[in-house]
């Protein structure tokens, strides 16, 4: 018998890349249907969860959230798939399969099952006995790799969470102490705003998304729907740990945000910041976010030139 490592993993990797070959994973669609292999294993993740939300379909599947938006607008396009809001929570939007989706992945499984059972067929019982457990075993040593890896533990969460006020205060306190010299006037003011604001989460025009990392808080960012006039949404609250910026974790809560305020049919969105805050108004402006206003002010207890930026939906 070979023990030796390297010779384990190249008949693993070479294992597998035979597989995904014979599987079909290597043609433009999949299982007999006329989809990609994403868009059928999302179906599949509904058909097993009974419903499911766009972001946890990103974490499942480990897709970008952009290739997963177009996928499901393809899926509902076709009539696979169809969008509710949640009964308990109107902001949330489910994914479920329409009667064709069901018959879709009801064939799918048909295809699959056939699959397996003509290549178990050549295999004897202890072989049969084997394969499941050396493939059930390996996926989840895989799986395993993945969750646990720095990067891949940041996700997003959307509403109240336990904590939520305290930890974007201190993240709030923290980065413009040392940003602007404010001090504990500001962090006041910060903590009651936010105490108020997630009192009205209830209201589906509010909003909150937090970046969540070994289920710390490690960025926000809000839409607060009622305290602007004219149908305008006000984005507030948005921040991240220093320790977890430069991974793209902001856009994606920025993304979140302003796909939000376009379904939600606002006017457009406006918020306040800080003049010199250079990568912060960079990020704005790539998502079409323009300079309205500037002005010298001393409502955070030191004086700082106050800008204004807004994005017309």
């Amino acid at each position: 018998m070979n023990t030796d490592p390297s010779s384990t993993i190249n008949q693993i990797r070479t294992a597998s890349r035979q597989m995904v070959r014979e599987l079909g994973f290597m043609e433009k669609t999949l299982a007999g249907t006329n989809y990609s292999p994403s868009a059928v294993h999302a179906l599949l993740e509904i058909e097993k969860q009974g419903a499911m939300t766009a972001l946890q379909l990103v974490q499942t599947l480990s897709l970008e959230k952009s290739s997963v938006s177009r996928m499901i607008n393809k899926l509902i396009k076709a009539g696979e798939v169809i969008e509710n809001a949640d009964p308990k929570d109107g902001r949330i939007k489910n994914l479920l399969l329409t009667n064709q989706g069901k018959k879709t992945v009801e064939a799918i499984h048909v295809y699959g099952q056939r699959q397996v059972k003509t290549a178990m067929e050549h295999l004897d019982v202890s072989q049969q006995q084997a394969v499941v457990q050396g493939l059930c075993t390996y996926a989840e040593a895989l799986q395993g790799c993945r969750l646990n890896a720095p990067l891949n533990a940041i996700t997003l969460d959307a509403g109240y969470r336990p904590g939520v006020v305290g930890r974007v205060t201190e993240m709030h306190a923290t980065f413009y102490a040392n940003a602007s010299h404010f001090g504990q006037f500001f962090e006041s003011k910060v903590a009651m705003g936010m105490a108020e604001f997630v009192s009205r989460l209830n209201n589906p025009r509010n909003n909150l998304w937090m970046a969540l990392q070994n289920d710390t808080i490690v960025g926000s960012i809000a839409i607060d729907g009622e305290d602007l006039e004219d149908n305008n949404a006000h984005l507030r609250w948005f921040i991240m740990d220093e320790k977890c910026q430069g991974q793209g974790i902001g856009r994606q809560l920025l993304h979140e945000a302003v796909t939000f305020c376009e379904k939600s049919e606002f006017n457009a969105i406006q918020l306040w910041t800080f003049k010199g805050l250079h990568a912060a108004r960079k990020l704005y402006e790539s998502f079409g976010f323009e300079l309205v206003k500037e002005e010298v002010g001393t409502q955070w207890g030191s004086v700082v030139t106050e800008q204004q930026f807004r994005r017309v939906i």
